[in-house]
């Protein structure tokens, strides 16, 4: 075997674990400033997400027959995509919209689905829509041992022309 070759294996062997954490640092710098110190410590839980497809679902539903009938429209986006960080499983992103954009609900990771749920008042919607029609497109979720949780859907770099 020729000292090529032995660098080409040595090369293949260690570049996955230096790429995953090379996109770990790359998109913390996403991550607002922690004010608070809520990220003080190290994440218990990364996920990292590069967005290859996405669709929507725009629904109306009634959900009893309650009178007045109660008829809503959930928006919905699934994004899909690979993860790129090292132990990184999440698969599928399920963005939910709120009309009122009052109390959104807390961005969560089901492993067993390998989903990642996140809301977003229904006055983000044409931004998303935005974003992901101008891809390259990423989703990090990042958890604390305090409870905190930070999630995000950002772009790559782009360049000026």
């Amino acid at each position: 075997m020729t000292l090529r070759h032995l660098f080409c294996l040595a090369f293949l062997a260690f570049s996955g674990p230096l790429f995953a954490a090379d996109a770990q640092v790359a998109h913390a710098q996403f991550l607002p400033p922690d004010d608070n110190n809520l990220r003080g410590e190290a994440p218990e839980q990364q996920q990292l997400l590069q967005v290859t497809e996405y669709s929507v679902v725009l629904g109306n539903q009634r959900q009893s027959n309650q009178q007045p009938i109660p008829i809503t429209t959930p928006a919905l986006l699934r994004l899909k995509g690979k993860p790129l960080n090292k132990g990184g499983a999440v698969t599928q992103v399920l963005i939910s919209f709120d009309s009122e954009g009052k109390s959104l609900k807390k961005p969560g990771y089901d492993a067993a689905s390998r989903t990642l749920s996140l809301s977003y008042p229904a006055a983000s919607y044409t931004q998303l829509l935005d974003l992901l029609r101008h891809g390259p497109v990423y989703c990090q979720f990042l958890s604390y041992p305090n409870g905190h949780v930070w999630a995000d859907l950002h772009s790559g770099a782009v360049r000026l022309r």
